[in-house]
């Protein structure tokens, strides 16, 4: 990474680790990929019960291997044959592993969901949640975040998933109202009621999308 892209993101992340804590939560800057998987794993502790939503961040810096194959109770939905079932686990799970469609420099996460498993356990449930955040998600403000979560996010889960709706033909929200759309909840999570729930691991890296 160009050096002054890196200098840049280390500043930046400062601050927003600043606005986390502001929002009783815990921040963290990781310099690579790497660094970013030691510090999640200092953060679940062996024999924890562990799920995520479809988390790309998380695969990309190797957590989802080291969950599976590590001493941890991972609950694994994509294995699971009811996975109705494995999505609730994770309301009584003690560790959520997630990522933001976006945030804002101070501090506010911004996520759109479908089917509202990811969103509702990131509001309320696990006892942990943990996001893996890549620094191209950090926006100016809340009103840069949920375009950034509409315009570039959604449409390409959409295209991921292969679905029919406007953004994954156009590349950008039409507002839609398609059966097929993605962008049913939006969750704003602004602070955290419980201390030492909320861990977002800010990565030095260009991750998911």
């Amino acid at each position: 990474m160009n050096e002054m892209i890196f200098k840049r993101n280390a500043l930046l992340a400062n601050k927003v680790i600043a606005g986390l804590r502001s929002r009783n939560m815990s921040g963290y800057y990781a310099e690579s990929r790497e660094d970013a998987l030691k510090q999640a794993l200092e953060l679940i502790p062996t024999g924890a019960s562990v799920t995520m939503g479809g988390c790309m961040s998380a695969r990309e810096i190797g957590l989802v291997d080291e969950l599976k194959n590590g001493d941890y109770n991972f609950i694994d939905r994509d294995a699971e044959a009811d996975k109705r079932a494995a999505m609730l686990k994770a309301y009584d799970a003690d560790v959520y592993i997630a990522s933001a469609n976006a945030m804002t420099e101070d501090g506010v996460l911004v996520n759109i969901d479908g089917n509202a498993n990811r969103v509702s356990a990131i509001a309320q449930g696990p006892k942990k949640v943990i996001f893996i955040v890549g620094m191209n998600k950090v926006c100016s403000d809340t009103d840069g975040a949920m375009k950034r979560a509409r315009n570039v996010a959604a449409p390409i889960n959409a295209q991921r998933f292969g679905l029919n709706t406007p953004c994954a033909k156009t590349g950008s929200c039409m507002d839609c109202k398609s059966p097929d759309t993605i962008c049913c909840q939006f969750l704003i999570t602004r602070y955290s009621k419980h201390g030492d729930r909320i861990h977002v691991i800010l990565v030095n890296d260009d991750l998911g999308f």
